[in-house]
């Protein structure tokens, strides 16, 4: 068995994930906002 030093991981893909997973989020975070608005505005 191999020893195992903290930090000595590659997490370039598990970054990237997140990153993409937050920058999604605020997407629709920001369009669930709109379609919120856009319906207060205009409802009849």
């Amino acid at each position: 068995m191999s020893e195992y030093k903290h930090g000595s991981m590659d997490i370039s893909e598990q970054k990237k994930t997140y990153a993409g997973f937050l920058k999604a989020t605020v997407w629709l975070t920001g369009i669930s906002i709109g379609v919120l608005v856009f319906l207060a505005i205009f409802n009849s």
